[in-house]
């Protein structure tokens, strides 16, 4: 099977981030299917492009898939409205991507930025036979970004991004849904009935992410010795809501066996480290951002693992995708977020 896949965020090798399409490209490509990723030329986390040569479209192969890396305009990393732009950006440059990929058996895309439903949409249907579309919601949008207050309700743009989750959600013919109650959402909101809607979570690469004892390279290296590691991997953006955080680590400071450590990166992690500073909280570490091959030595030499997001109902509808890592890695995870995660059980 020819299989089409449209991912603004599809890491490169040895990028951080969330990994979820790698590994299944890489699962469908070892099982014989040919596998076709439209990607942005971005990484989410750190800002920097995957690869060089500055083109509007870069196509090579990565792990024996076929990848066009696309051009995302530069304002990415200046605010919201700067994100917004370089959103619709690349989806013009996915777009032309799609007119000129291999044709597919079937087409993906993966949301957020909902904006990938053009670029899928159009690979799925431009050609004088059509193929079946699936688009799949990894996070509620743009309802995550007003709940967060990042763009107001009645705004234009969030009636952009609801009129373009509706065409994605209606044309599509199927939807697939991270959690149960992302398809609850859509249902109650008449976007997708029982019958075009599947559930395929995230998880973690089990091959990868096994039960091994704390006491390793990473906790040497990183100087933690006998003390008791409580970790968090993720983003560090607004809706992480990380000086959580810095709080208990101040309530903590009196504990020298305790640390608190931080994977990541994201648009607040400038902030949070100066305010660790300010704080003089020596019992924090943010290590920055880690390729996805070194996770499971970081997340070995921990204690428990961290999982936090802001306080706001449609953050209760998500599972957040670290929590399968270190359930993986048979660590207990500190849960900060109400709803829907607290049915997670190994």
């Amino acid at each position: 099977m020819r299989i089409l896949v449209v991912h603004q965020y599809y890491l490169g090798p040895g990028e951080p981030g969330g990994s979820r399409f790698n590994e299944l490209a890489r699962m469908w490509t070892r099982s014989g299917h040919h596998v076709t990723v439209i990607a942005g030329n971005l990484n989410y986390a750190t800002g920097k492009p995957t690869v060089d040569g500055g083109r509007w479209v870069v196509r090579h192969e990565e792990e024996g898939v076929d990848v066009w890396r696309c051009h995302v305009p530069s304002t990415y990393n200046r605010g919201y409205a700067g994100r917004m732009w370089a959103f619709f950006g690349a989806a013009l440059s996915a777009s032309w991507a799609a007119l000129r990929a291999p044709r597919p058996d079937v087409v993906i895309a993966t949301s957020p930025p909902l904006t990938a439903a053009v670029p899928g949409f159009i690979a799925a249907r431009w050609r004088w036979r059509p193929v079946p579309f699936v688009f799949e919601i990894r996070d509620l949008w743009p309802e995550s970004a007003i709940t967060t207050g990042v763009i107001g309700r009645g705004s234009a743009i969030a009636r952009l991004l609801y009129a373009l989750e509706r065409f994605a959600c209606t044309r599509a013919d199927l939807v697939n849904v991270l959690t149960p109650a992302f398809g609850d959402d859509l249902k109650r909101r008449g976007l997708v009935s029982d019958d075009r809607l599947l559930f395929v979570p995230n998880g973690a690469d089990v091959d990868a992410f096994t039960p091994a004892p704390r006491d390793n390279d990473v906790r040497r290296e990183l100087g933690w010795g006998g003390r008791f590691v409580a970790l968090y991997a993720g983003a560090h953006g607004r809706a992480n809501a990380l000086g959580q955080l810095l709080d208990a680590a101040e309530h903590l400071r009196h504990r020298a066996d305790i640390v608190i450590a931080t994977v990541g990166d994201g648009p607040e992690r400038p902030m949070l480290e100066a305010e660790a500073r300010r704080r003089n909280l020596t019992n924090v570490q943010f290590l920055g951002a880690v390729g996805k091959e070194r996770m499971p030595a970081i997340v070995s030499a921990a204690d428990v693992g961290l999982a936090v997001l802001q306080n706001n109902p449609t953050f209760r509808t998500v599972y957040p995708n670290k929590v399968f890592d270190y359930m993986a890695c048979a660590r207990p995870t500190i849960l900060a977020i109400d709803g829907i995660a607290r049915r997670l059980a190994c």
